[in-house]
Order: structure tokens, then C-alpha cells, then sequence
């Protein structure tokens, strides 16, 4: 059986809602923040969704096209966090911060100390030895595979 652009379309775009969906899901309810490489692997696939939306519109490969150069783009990410939690090279050395203009010191040091601490070199859950910037990258590459067959389909 053969999918249609369309129907492929669909499916890689559910597939990286799913996937942004499942971050939600470690972030807000098993309680684990993300760390800023994990939120930047978030990017491509919200704008891998979007792509999906307009490539379901708009006709072409254009938008198949652009869907797996996200897709790709998160693999990479996940596979350059997966390089940094095993410790085979650094990771970045820069942090966000938000805005504290017009906070006392007292209440800018509360801050931080609640802030927690997340780390880009720590793993906190793997399955298989895997991470989770691990299987993101997996998926990711197999999310790729996907939007590249949509290019190859006719309408």
C-alpha cells in the first residue's frame, strides 16, 4: 500500500506533534525541565507541524521538502546532546536568564535558588541506554525518511 503526499504529510506531522508532546508530557508531568539543548530540539518540530499545516493547503514539494530539512535539523540537535551527555565533547557553556530588572536582591537570589538546575551533560531518563535527545534523534531521522517520500509523491 502506498500513502499519498497528503497522508504522509499527516504523518510526519503527527509524528513530530507527537513528539513535542511527549517533551510536554517529561517536562510538566514527571517533573523534569528541559535543559536548553532539549528546548532547542523542540523548534523544528513545531515548525515541522506548521510546515505539515501549510504543505496540506498549499501544493508542492516545497513544503515536504522544508519539513525534512526540520526534521533533520532536530536529528542533528538530538544527536549533538546525545555527543555531550556521554561526555564525547562540550556542550554549550551559556545559559538563559530571565529578565530581573526591578527585583531587589533579595528577591533576585530567591530566584535563583529555586530555579532548578538542569544540566545539558546529565541524562535524566533513558530507556535501552538511550536518552531522550537519543530517541529524538531516531525518530527524527525516521520523520525525515518520511517527509523525503512525500517529496518523491505525486499529488
Amino acid at each position: 500500500m502506498t500513502l499519498s503526499r497528503p497522508n504522509l504529510i499527516l504523518l510526519a506531522g503527527f509524528g513530530s506533534g507527537a513528539l513535542l508532546l511527549g517533551a510536554l508530557g517529561f517536562q510538566h508531568i514527571a517533573e523534569m525541565p528541559p535543559c536548553k539543548l532539549c528546548l532547542w530540539q523542540r523548534y523544528p518540530h513545531a515548525l515541522a507541524i506548521l510546515l505539515a499545516m501549510i504543505g496540506l493547503m498549499v501544493p508542492g514539494r516545497l513544503w515536504p521538502a522544508l519539513g525534512a530539512l526540520a526534521a533533520l535539523t532536530t536529528a542533528a540537535i538530538g544527536l549533538y546532546h546525545t555527543g555531550v551527555e556521554r561526555k564525547l565533547w562540550a556542550g554549550p557553556s551559556s545559559c538563559t536568564s530571565s529578565d530581573i530588572s526591578g527585583l531587589s536582591p533579595q528577591d533576585l537570589l530567591n530566584q535563583i535558588m529555586a530555579a532548578p538546575i538542569v544540566r545539558c551533560d546529565e541524562a535524566p531518563w533513558e530507556l535501552f541506554s538511550l536518552s531522550m535527545a537519543s530517541w529524538n534523534a531516531i525518530a527524527s531521522l525516521a520523520l525525515a525518511l518520511v517527509w523525503l517520500a512525500a517529496t518523491r509523491r505525486r499529488v
